[in-house]
Formats: structure tokens, sequence, C-alpha cells
């Protein structure tokens, strides 16, 4: 980065900071996207005149609101909810909503503003957005999760549409929950139209939605090599998390003919040395998806197995790794230790899973590294695919979808490449990720003028 660029993002930087103070997700995000875009930004004046980067990172609106609801007890209960409008320039509002103790505001702002990004890349018309709420649906029985689900979307339905804004799933957010508020909006006004993705398939969703996310992270990463002339077949794999983006990860990494070695949950980390089959990875859904247990059960079960209380598998030497769980979860120190033990590979399936010390660690060696708005826009890929037929009152069958979800994944890496090679033909997905996103979105917004 030129002493010029480094200044102009710093002074942007110190701007954005203070319009948005405490958000520090958000910064981490914007801060990423703005080093990559700066010198095209300077480069390209009809930009800079037009302050696009400086209206792409102010949503269009953010909606927070009260969710009143009744546990079990009887107890009333409430809690916060949002919804980030982000950028709709090249079409509706698209993406999850997120319920864990955890969100806020700038957790939403970064996952809002990431969308944009990664919506324009799939090249389905799809706006950036983001919500959720400071819920927490573990522990909770099914009708305390219908409540407070039915009470979300009474307030959430006056601000959604099929050409407005679509939300989905996300972290906290699966099948019940998706039906609960699909129900709700049904009722309430008294359409079946495809204002949510992620359905049910007996009333309008996607097959292949489950899975979209893990396999697009793995056909992505599998782009990668064979774009060096390579393959995933025989590396050694580490995947962290054990929800739907990790599970199918592993399974698709399997079917490619990959090693898996690890996945993880919030208690630690599964390290099986002798790698995870097919019936391993059917036991690890039924304890997930089914009973809802705990990562260790798979190591009471497996005897070679290693269970590692409270830590992450970026440890253990491996050719790719595959985070999957939550934003972060890659420091700088082990960024660094993954490359020290020879990692070829970082296709990230979570959103910003990686601090930005850590990728910056990860482009500096060269190695092959997918960030999440590339690697990771399956989900939302299939998502777009899902309204698509809600639209068209039809069904694709799974294998169109996969088809479907291939080429996508496929486009994707072709505009990292075509935006992110250097001279010596190293490519920099993280450039070339931000770079291809930002033009369509920039371009829209230059032609509607003062919007």
């Amino acid at each position: 980065m030129s002493k010029n660029t480094k200044t102009e993002v710093e002074k942007f930087m110190r701007g954005l900071v203070k319009r948005n103070p405490g958000e520090i997700e958000f910064h981490q995000a914007v801060r990423e996207v703005t080093e990559s875009l700066m010198p095209l930004i300077l480069d390209n004046p009809q930009y800079r005149k037009a302050q696009i980067l400086e209206r792409m990172t102010e949503p269009d609106r953010i909606i927070i609101f009260r969710v009143t609801w009744e546990d079990d007890e009887g107890n009333f209960r409430a809690n916060r909810a949002w919804r980030v409008q982000f950028n709709n320039s090249i079409g509706p509002y698209k993406g999850g909503l997120r319920f864990h103790p955890s969100v806020t505001l700038s957790i939403l702002k970064f996952l809002g503003f990431e969308q944009t990004f990664k919506n324009s890349l799939t090249g389905l018309p799809m706006g950036g957005g983001k919500g959720g709420s400071n819920f927490n649906p573990k522990g909770k029985s099914d009708h305390e999760v219908m409540r407070f689900c039915y009470s979300m979307m009474t307030e959430l339905h006056r601000h959604i549409g099929e050409d407005t804004d679509i939300p989905a799933g996300d972290i906290g957010v699966g099948a019940r929950e998706i039906s609960f508020l699909f129900g709700q909006y049904k009722r309430m006004k008294n359409r079946f139209t495809g204002i949510l993705t992620g359905k049910g398939l007996s009333f309008g969703g996607s097959s292949g939605r489950r899975e979209a996310t893990g396999y697009g992270c793995v056909y992505f990463c599998e782009n990668m090599f064979k774009h060096r002339g390579e393959s995933i077949e025989g590396k050694r794999c580490l995947i962290s998390g054990s929800g739907n983006v990790a599970i199918y990860s592993i399974e698709k990494a399997l079917e490619m003919g990959a090693k898996v070695l690890t996945f993880s949950d919030s208690s630690g980390f599964i390290y099986d040395p002798d790698g995870i089959n097919q019936d391993k990875l059917a036991f690890l859904k039924d304890l997930k998806e089914v009973r809802r247990g705990r990562a260790h059960e798979y190591a009471d079960k497996f005897k070679n197995a290693e269970f590692h209380a409270g830590k992450r598998p970026w440890n253990v030497p491996a050719d790719i790794a595959f985070p999957c769980a939550t934003q972060n979860e890659i420091s700088k120190e082990e960024a660094e230790t993954l490359i020290k033990n020879g990692i070829q590979a970082v296709s990230e399936g979570a959103n910003m899973p990686t601090v930005l010390e850590g990728a910056h660690a990860f482009v500096n060696a060269k190695i092959l590294f997918g960030p999440a708005k590339a690697a990771n826009a399956g989900g939302v890929a299939v998502s777009g695919l899902e309204q698509s037929q809600n639209a068209l009152r039809l069904s694709w069958d799974h294998r169109e979808v996969d088809d479907r979800l291939k080429d996508i994944m496929r486009s994707i890496h072709a505009k990292c490449v075509e935006h992110g090679s250097d001279d010596d033909n190293f490519v920099n997905y993280v450039k070339g990720a931000n770079i291809a996103g930002f033009i369509k979105v920039a371009d829209a917004m230059l032609a509607y003028g003062a919007v």
C-alpha cells in the first residue's frame, strides 16, 4: 500500500469511527474493504466525487424494536431486535436473521455491509441487509421459541416483502424459527409469498438450501486449487463449528476425497487423526441436528478421537482450514501458527472468521485465502434461487440447484481472479472479491444520482 493510499484509508476510517463510535466489528469489516478499494477510488474520480464509499458504509435505514413474549412460566420477557437495511441499489435487501445473546448493532452492521458485497458477487439481483435479536433460543422450549417468533414477526412484517426485504436464517435461526416466522407473516398478511428464505420444502423452500453454504465453501476452495492445477483430493482439512455450514462442509469435502480431521463447538474441538468418515458424519449429524449434544460425545463414541476443551483447532497441522463457526475465531497468532504448520488454503465458511491482522498474514504468505464474502456466498446464492422458484411457483430438484450453485461459485471465483491477480500470477482473493463486489453496486449508485 502506497503512502498516499494509507493516508487516505486512515482519513476515511477516522471519519467512519467518529460517526459509529464503539462499533468494533463494523470498523473491522469496513477497514478490510477500504484497504482494497482505496487505490481504485483514487484512480476513479467519479467514485470519489460522488462519495460512493461514504454512502455505501451508511445503511439506508436501521429499524430497532422491542420483542415482548411470554415464557412457559407465565413471565413476560423482552428482547431487543434490529433490521439493518444496508443497500438496495441492485435489488431488494437480502440477508439473514441471527438470534444470539452476542447480537449487537455493530455485529449486524458488519454483517449487512459484508452482505452487500457478497450478494453483488453472486450476480443475482439482491441488495444487502441483516437482522436479528439478542434472544437466545438455546434452552428454550419450542413453545417459547414460537411465541418469540410470533411477536418478532408482528413488528417485522411492516418492513419486509418480496420486493423490499427478504430475510433468511443465520446463527440461532434454523428451520424451526423460519417456519414460525413465516406462519405468523402468512396469518397477518393473508398472503402466501416468498418473503423469507430457508423455508421447509413443503411450503416453498428450495432443495439444497441447508447444504448450500458448506457446499459452496468447498466448491470455492476447489476452484482456488484448480486455478493452480491442483485439487483438494487427499488434502487434510481442519473445520471449525458443528452447525449447518460445518457439517455440510465436512460432507462435501469427504465427497471430493479430502480427509477431515476436526470439528468444534463452544465447549472445545475434536481432533480425529483417523479422519471423519461417512459413518462418523452420520453420528455427528444425529448428535448436533437431532439430539443437540456436545462435541465431547464424539470422543466418547470414537476412542481414537481427542476432545480439547475450551480450545480451537488451528494448531493441528493440515493443508486446508475451513473456519465455519463465527466471526474472529482465527487470531493473528493462530493464523501465524497455521502458516508455520504448512497450511495451503483457508476458505472462510463463517462471516469474517479471521481477524484483520490474520487475514493480512494469510495474504502476505501468499496462501490461497478465500474471504467470507466470496467463499461463503453459496448460502445466499441458493436463497436467491429459492426466491426465483417462489416467483415462478415451481421447485427445482437437488441436482439442478446444486449445478446452479457450482456455476455461481465458479463465477465468483472468476471475478476474484479478474480483479485480484498480481503481476506474478498470485491471486489476492480479498482484493478481487472487494473490487468485484464494489463495482456493480457503485455503478448502480452512480446511475441513480443523489439517492
